[in-house]
């Protein structure tokens, strides 16, 4: 719709964001999944927010380098701000990403390729399954 100042939020999958939640419970869980997205497929441990933040700031350092330690601590500090902004009052809501530890991702164009964490748009997600290619 045009001129009315109506804004559409894309449909996110309520089954793929209350798992996300549930492990929420258990940070140190994960579990093997599946993705599909229009790019492609994408495959790997899914784990809280968390544990991505974690998992971020130690694959940055190992990357070493001008910046490393800078960089590492990049989304706890984004996180901070956010925080700080809304007054230390973070409205809860369902998850909008998904984040996964030795993520392979596999496109039409570039083929496969496997990184040490990804995160993604869950409204980027057009099906999901407990599982990883073996």
């Amino acid at each position: 719709m045009t001129g009315t100042g109506a804004t559409v939020e894309p449909l996110l999958d309520i089954q793929l964001q209350l798992l996300i939640r549930l492990l929420e419970a258990e940070p140190r869980s994960s579990l093997p999944i599946t993705l599909t997205m229009q790019g492609g497929v994408v495959c790997g441990d899914l784990i809280t927010q968390e544990a991505w933040k974690a998992e971020w700031a130690l694959s940055v350092r190992r990357l070493g380098g001008k910046g490393a330690q800078l960089l590492a601590g990049f989304p706890e500090s984004v996180d901070q701000s956010l925080e700080e902004a809304s007054g230390g009052q973070m409205p809860e809501q369902l998850p909008r990403w998904v984040h996964l530890r030795d993520a392979t991702l596999s496109t039409a164009v570039k083929g496969a390729f496997t990184v040490p964490v990804w995160r993604g748009r869950l409204a980027d997600v057009s099906g999901w399954s407990l599982a990883k290619p073996e």
